[in-house]
């Protein structure tokens, strides 16, 4: 039996939120019915733009936009800063109630999640009946509205919960990808950014219908594996399941939220750089090794992506942890710019487990020579001993630490 997969998304989050908040302080003014965005500084009108009405989307004003752009479209444009104290208490209600519906819900940002329709089936009549009452106890209980992807792919299920909105359900099952979707232009594709399109565009590829017929092995040429996984996307194809939160907690991570945003890849290197340091750290004290990398990017806009690979010999050494998340970053920057960067490892083994190399591939193995785990082992015990920056890097000396840890 497949499994139905619920993609649950806040419509415009951050405006609702506020929006709501300034009525329940007394304002006679709702921004969801006016021209309205949330970002930017409002004297100078500096920023981009986090979240918008659909009034002022009738203007053309777009969502990671600067904010002096939306006001040339609509001079009578009214603007509020953004208040991150209440977005995430909003969520945290959304995402309590939602768990309180079924437990099955992984959450993938402040103002989305997937959840596993399956357990909870038998209480419904149909997905579709299921995500309506869901979707309507949402407005009444909490305020705001949500659209609800239904399908049996999650990146399906995503795709489906960005068609019309707002507070609407939409299915895309895999046999419907052809009449829904396939007809879209590549830019409404999950993971197709700026930089994807424009190459796509060149190969003569506009609509998601082609990129689905296209040869994956001229894509994977022009954009190497992210060209496969646009490919895999277009076809409805992703093996991926709803991952609960207690197990995304089986792994070790780190993520950093940049105070001023990267934006070039050197930049964005030197960063993970320094959280691989971190998350080998981690690793080492629990004397663990991690068969999976995942990288995450979150944009100025706030929208973010992960992509991740699976190790065929588990390593917890910095220099290949930085490879491996640099290599996944590489392949899904959109060259836009970037305000967090995570590492996250997962499908940890104990240190000392034996592990079977392959012969033919010991360049992907890449075993650690006695010299150089010597070497971990020492700075390891140096900044147990002595504190984290009693040992760093050369590359670290001369620059800022223009960020904050999460």
């Amino acid at each position: 039996m497949k499994p139905i997969i619920f993609h649950i998304d806040v419509n415009s989050a951050f405006l609702s939120w506020s929006a709501i908040e300034n009525l329940k302080n007394g304002s006679e003014t709702d921004l969801r019915l006016i021209p309205s965005i949330i970002g930017g500084d409002m004297s100078r009108r500096h920023g981009v733009v986090l979240a918008k009405s659909l009034p002022a989307k009738a203007y053309g004003i777009k969502t990671g936009e600067p904010v002096v752009n939306a006001f040339r479209k609509c001079p009578s444009l009214v603007t509020q800063a953004p208040d991150h104290t209440l977005y995430e208490k909003r969520s945290g209600e959304l995402m309590a109630y939602l768990s309180s519906v079924c437990p099955d819900i992984e959450q993938v940002s402040i103002d989305e999640c997937y959840m596993d329709f399956s357990p909870i089936s038998s209480r419904y009549p149909s997905p579709e009946a299921a995500a309506k009452e869901i979707k309507d106890c949402i407005r009444e209980k909490l305020g705001f509205t949500v659209n609800i992807g239904i399908s049996d792919r999650k990146v399906l299920a995503k795709m489906a919960s960005d068609f019309r909105k707002p507070d609407l359900v939409h299915t895309l099952y895999s046999h419907e990808i052809q009449a829904k979707m396939w007809n879209l232009p590549v830019s409404s594709l999950y993971m197709c950014g700026h930089s994807s399109v424009e190459t796509l565009r060149k190969l003569e590829i506009l609509t998601i219908g082609d990129l689905a017929k296209a040869d994956p092995e001229i894509l994977s040429y022009h954009l190497k594996s992210h060209g496969r996984l646009l490919w895999n996307y277009a076809n409805g194809l992703d093996p991926s399941v709803v991952e609960p939160e207690s197990s995304a907690l089986k792994g070790i991570g780190n993520s950093i939220t940049l105070s001023a945003d990267a934006l070039t890849a050197q930049d964005c290197h030197h960063v993970l750089l320094k959280l691989a340091d971190t998350v080998a750290a981690r690793l080492y004290a629990s004397s663990q090794a991690a068969g999976m990398i995942s990288t995450e990017i979150k944009y100025h806009t706030f929208q973010s992506i992960s992509h991740q690979t699976t190790l065929e010999t588990p390593v917890f050494a910095a220099d290949l942890i930085y490879k491996t998340a640099c290599l996944l970053f590489d392949e899904i920057w959109d060259k836009t710019p970037v305000r967090l960067l995570g590492i996250r490892t997962s499908k940890l083994v104990s240190r000392d487990e034996p592990v079977q190399l392959n012969l033919f591939d010991l360049t992907q193995a890449n075993p650690r020579t006695e010299k150089e785990e010597k070497l971990d082992a020492a700075l390891f015990n140096i900044r147990k001993k002595y504190g984290e920056h009693s040992v760093v890097r050369g590359s670290f000396l001369h620059a800022k630490d223009e960020f904050k840890k999460h």
